[in-house]
């Protein structure tokens, strides 16, 4: 039986890194070798003066609690300053923030809302979410093909989890005809980008198929991987 725990949620909060140097860009060298109070002296006037992503930072420090107290409504607040600028990353956090109801109550709804807008950007991450929650039915009718589509969309990008949940879709016929050949080779995909538990699933699928198959499925994931340069 292939495991459902396939899919899973991306949750990344990262410092953005600024097209262009500048302060924002001396914020972050200072972040990374842990001089959190120079990363937030350069950064809180930028933010305060609209910068999004000197805004979307301050909001992964109080995230994380990097360099101040541990603060989720003050990232969220930070969080959503930048992201009505249209900062992806930000969308992202925010929904992945309501999702889990941190700093704010949980409202799968509002998640939905800005996963979507994140995706359309083209943030696999968010793109991958989008999928989770059209999987489970949470803040939007659970639709199958929905979540198909949107983790698809993630995998081109080289999303593992969405590559993952591609392998469990087809393993299970959900959203997509049942076809163990596309399954093994979205696992070899997975497992290819990093998943564990794409291997775990990857034997177990084996066990179901003909030597053909499993032949078909690695030439399909080779030629994938080739054009899609992973």
């Amino acid at each position: 039986m292939i495991r459902s725990v396939c899919i899973v949620f991306v949750v990344l909060f990262a410092l953005a890194v600024p097209a262009n140097a500048g302060p924002v860009e001396d914020g972050l060298a200072a972040a990374q070798r842990g001089d959190y109070p120079t990363a937030l002296k350069l950064w809180r006037p930028l933010a305060e003066e609209g910068y999004a992503d000197a805004q979307y930072n301050l909001g992964v420090m109080y995230r994380n609690g990097d360099g101040v107290l541990q603060d989720y409504a003050e990232a969220m607040k930070w969080f959503r300053k930048a992201a009505e600028q249209g900062e992806a990353q930000a969308q992202h956090n925010l929904g992945v923030m309501y999702q889990q109801g941190q700093g704010v109550p949980q409202h799968y709804a509002e998640a939905v809302r800005w996963f979507r807008l994140a995706a359309e950007q083209g943030h696999s991450p968010a793109q991958n979410n989008l999928g989770v929650m059209y999987h489970n039915g949470e803040g939007v009718v659970k639709d199958f093909a929905e979540a198909e589509r949107w983790f698809r969309q993630a995998a081109k990008q080289g999303e593992a989890q969405a590559q993952q949940s591609l392998e469990y879709l087809y393993a299970s016929g959900k959203g997509v005809p049942e076809d163990f050949v596309q399954a093994y080779m979205w696992s070899i995909v997975a497992v290819a980008s990093g998943s564990k538990a794409a291997q775990e699933n990857r034997d177990l699928l084996a066990k179901r198929m003909t030597p053909d198959q499993i032949a078909e499925a690695q030439r399909m994931a080779r030629e994938w991987m080739a054009e899609h340069q992973q």
